[in-house]
């Protein structure tokens, strides 16, 4: 029974036999390294091997026509059955694709032991699969206003206790923000909401912001370039 020595020179000999290194490959799962289909322009499978992609000229060769549909825009909502023995490589052809397609295409896997399980039903586990693999980008426009804050007034009034009445007095603020765009300068009457928004970014004069005119969110950007010197 002979036995293999590692070592960390890969050309060290011991008693007239050459021992060289092992290098160890680890992989995260079962198809981590597979990065495309590995296929040329022409959709021939590149020679030795690339992408991750070893054998099965002839599938790759036919997903790569799929995917060529895909991105011209000719096949849409449709499934594909890929066929075939275990461990002949459908799983890894699968990710291939979904590799060849860009990082937004989701891949989600499934075993016949997820959908047969005492613990949930095949109704839920298909639904859970299924939104895993939706793959949607929202577009939201939203309009907001962006200038130089050029002035902030807060005031803060005490209102007292109205006659006739048992509700007590409290602190009322209201205030006014100058804005100052490129095209016009413009004055408005803010809210309580609108005063905290503003304390809380720590909003001055010579700040830039934007106001998101649907919610009337604050974000502070930064401090305008005439006011750069004043720290």
């Amino acid at each position: 029974m002979s036995g293999i020595k590692l070592t960390g020179d890969s050309n060290a000999t011991s008693g007239g036999v050459t021992v060289r290194e092992l290098t160890r490959l680890e992989r995260i799962g079962a198809h981590s390294h597979i990065r495309g289909l590995g296929l040329d322009d022409a959709l021939e499978p590149r020679r030795g091997g690339s992408q991750g992609m070893v054998g099965q000229a002839k599938a790759r060769k036919a997903v790569g026509v799929i995917y060529r549909m895909i991105n011209e825009g000719k096949i849409g909502g449709r499934a594909i059955l890929l066929a075939g023995k275990p461990g002949t490589g459908k799983t890894a052809i699968a990710m291939g694709l979904a590799q060849q397609l860009g990082e937004d295409t989701p891949f989600t896997t499934m075993s016949g032991s997820e959908v047969f399980s005492l613990e949930m039903s095949k109704t839920e586990a298909l639904t859970q699969a299924l939104r895993k693999s939706i793959g949607v980008q929202i577009l939201e426009e939203t309009e907001v206003m962006e200038g130089e804050v050029v002035e902030v007034q807060i005031d803060t009034a005490f209102s007292g206790e109205k006659a006739g009445s048992k509700a007590k007095g409290g602190m009322e603020k209201t205030g006014r923000l100058t804005l100052c765009t490129t095209d016009m300068e413009t004055v408005y009457d803010l809210g309580t909401k609108m005063i905290d928004a503003l304390s809380k970014e720590k909003v001055t004069a010579g700040d830039v912001i934007t106001i998101d005119k649907a919610s009337g969110k604050i974000t502070k950007l930064g401090r305008s370039f005439s006011r750069s010197r004043d720290y």
